[in-house]
């Protein structure tokens, strides 16, 4: 039986928008994916939380800071509302229920302010250290940078290396670890660029589109998404 995982997506002017890539690379790890919508009461998304398998969340616009207690930052990009309720109460249900998730760049930052975390609303303003580029001008399939993954986490696990290189299309990121939740991957300027959770069977973050990747064959960006899916038919 194949696993049906929940897709999130992008809501604009009404309309439901998510990256084919997504998609196929579900798809190509033996998974059913259904795009799941930005508009539902309470009770209707505890119903689709039980229903589903696992959860990808997706990549998309910035979130809005006052979730977390902040002011608007000058550097924030457009919000989408509807969409950060919608995720953060789907996220909440999925980890009570301890069901799979994987969350991708914007997506990890939605999770980490759900379980409890924060986030950066602009990393080159507000890190105040040289940082790298993270919003690269190359193909989104490109590895531009290196990541050096945690020995011994679930991401190490899933990938078996250490290091290898990714590409970067954000400036945000997380910052404050929710409880229970740890780094298991970083950038060498100290960028987060993976997180997981120490109390749920398959909760892991990435900050950077490993769904881009495995169309060109990439081999740590195949196993992470063959690993959810393993997770999310157990």
């Amino acid at each position: 039986m194949k696993p049906i995982i929940g897709v999130t997506s992008n809501l604009d002017d009404l309309q439901l928008s998510v990256s084919m890539d997504n998609i196929h690379s579900l798809l190509n790890a033996g998974a059913v994916p259904v795009v799941v919508p930005n508009l539902l009461e309470d009770d209707k998304i505890e119903k689709l939380a039980e229903e589903l398998d696992g959860l990808l969340l997706t990549g998309g616009g910035d979130i809005d800071p006052t979730l977390f207690g902040e002011e608007p930052h000058q550097n924030l990009g457009s919000i989408c509302p509807e969409r950060d309720t919608f995720e953060i109460r789907i996220i909440q249900k999925m980890l009570v229920l301890d069901k799979p998730i994987l969350a991708i760049c914007r997506g990890c930052q939605i999770l980490s302010i759900a379980a409890g975390g924060d986030m950066y609303q602009d990393i080159y303003s507000q890190m105040g250290v040289p940082l790298l580029q993270h919003a690269q001008k190359a193909p989104r399939w490109h590895a531009s940078h290196f990541v050096n993954v945690k020995r011994n986490s679930l991401l190490h696990r899933a990938t078996g290396a250490q290091s290898f290189k990714v590409n970067s299309y954000h400036h945000q990121a997380v910052r404050k670890m929710p409880e229970n939740f740890e780094v298991c991957a970083e950038a060498n300027d100290g960028v987060i660029e993976a997180f997981e959770s120490n109390n749920h069977s398959f909760v892991l973050g990435v900050q950077w589109h490993p769904e881009c990747m495995t169309q060109k064959n990439d081999d740590p960006s195949i196993a992470i998404f063959e690993a959810f899916i393993k997770a999310c038919r157990q």
